[in-house]
């Protein structure tokens, strides 16, 4: 069991949205157990959610008349039925009852008209386990070969964890999608995600993508989007200091965790070892899930982009913060990074004017290696960057 960095408002309603099995229900157990000032509605329910699929307005004889002001009402995966936001916004306004809100997509919820409830419910977000969450049971090894969902992590031996990860990605985000209803035929669709996973973490090429998977350059990015929007991946957008230059045909996608993205391309019989091209992959890719998450549950104002010149000079990872601060940031797996093949990398951090410019790595100890140019342990790297995070995952009360 371990401690959320997600901390929702509680004087607030809000919503909490995440991919399926990264813990919702469970955080909103801690906080909201059932009492007479709190009630629970369950949309995975079916008998309940086909009952408010043909009458909504059943919402309304849920709630107890008497429930008091400032009391709270957690509807589970609320995205299944958006049409109930009118009734809970009613519900704010006219009793004062407070809602948390939990889902899987936010899509429907966004882009189907929904009553987003302007303002009235604040947007949080919950992921797969950060290193902070996991602390001292955080293992590198488990986590670019697993992945760091709950379940995943909790479980006992690698065939149990393969067989999670499978049934996860053939039932879980199948279910995601027809829920969608925005897919006409599942097998193409079905067949882009792996070549998405295939593709995680290097420059979107939908032409390429769209022949692998049989389907068309728009139709991949359209995919790119549902993907986005049900928080099974993000974009990292080129750097740019026009914003209005960043173009999203360009962006790189990274999958919302390491085990996912294993079992989407069909390779979790095949160990991620040190010194090979699958596990440099898989680290650069726990890194960057790593800032992803923490930037989110500590609200920060950043963004994060990468760069890569036309003669293929690159930088992994840049984080931008207000004030102009510029972190140009390399991610090495090695234990010992040969400083003699950075030029690239460090001439072109020159040329954005980088606050700061890191190899982050798995080596043990921090060193200077040029003027500004510091080669980091992944964890003092987070920690510099995060501080917030690892402060608060310290001596507070467990829970999953």
């Amino acid at each position: 069991m371990y401690h959320r960095l997600a901390k929702p408002l509680l004087s607030n309603s809000f919503f909490l949205l995440g991919a399926r099995g990264t813990g919702k229900t469970s955080l909103l157990e801690r906080y909201f157990p059932p009492s007479d000032r709190c009630i629970w509605i369950d949309l995975l329910d079916d008998a309940l959610y086909q009952r408010l699929m043909r009458n909504p307005s059943y919402f309304e004889e849920i709630i107890p008349a008497d429930l008091p002001r400032d009391s709270w009402v957690v509807a589970d995966e609320i995205q299944r039925i958006p049409s109930l936001l009118n009734y809970v916004h009613r519900f704010i306004e006219k009793r004062g009852l407070k809602f948390a809100l939990s889902g899987s997509s936010a899509r429907k919820l966004k882009r189907g008209g929904a009553n987003m409830l302007a303002g009235r419910a604040f947007d949080n977000y919950l992921f797969p386990l950060t290193s902070a969450e996991l602390g001292d049971d955080f293992k590198l090894p488990e986590v670019l070969n697993w992945g760091s969902l709950p379940k995943a992590l909790l479980l006992n031996t690698g065939e149990e964890k393969r067989e999670y990860l499978r049934s996860y990605v053939n039932n879980y985000i199948r279910q995601e999608i027809k829920e969608e209803q925005v897919v006409r035929q599942l097998e193409p669709f079905l067949r882009f995600l792996e070549a998405a996973a295939q593709c995680n973490g290097k420059i979107i090429n939908a032409s390429q993508i769209g022949r692998d998977s049989g389907t068309d350059a728009k139709a991949v990015i359209r995919y790119y989007e549902i993907l986005n929007d049900t928080l099974l991946g993000f974009f990292l957008e080129p750097f740019h200091r026009s914003a209005r230059k960043v173009q999203t045909a360009k962006s790189k996608f990274y999958l919302f965790d390491l085990g996912v993205t294993r079992a989407m391309r069909g390779d979790l019989t095949t160990e991620v070892v040190p010194q090979s091209y699958q596990y440099g992959d898989a680290f650069e890719h726990f890194f960057i899930l790593e800032c992803h998450r923490l930037r989110n549950y500590l609200r920060l104002d950043e963004r994060a982009f990468y760069l890569r010149t036309k003669d293929n000079a690159e930088i992994d990872l840049i984080i931008q913060r207000p004030g102009g601060t510029l972190y140009a940031i390399e991610i090495k797996s090695s234990e010992e990074v040969n400083s003699e093949r950075l030029g690239p990398f460090k001439a072109l951090a020159r040329d954005i004017k980088a606050t700061a410019t890191w190899i982050v790595s798995r080596e043990r100890c921090a060193r200077h290696i040029a003027d500004n140019v510091e080669v980091l342990p992944w964890r003092d790297a987070l920690q510099r960057l995060y501080p917030r995070a690892f402060a608060d995952s310290l001596g507070l009360i467990n829970e999953c």
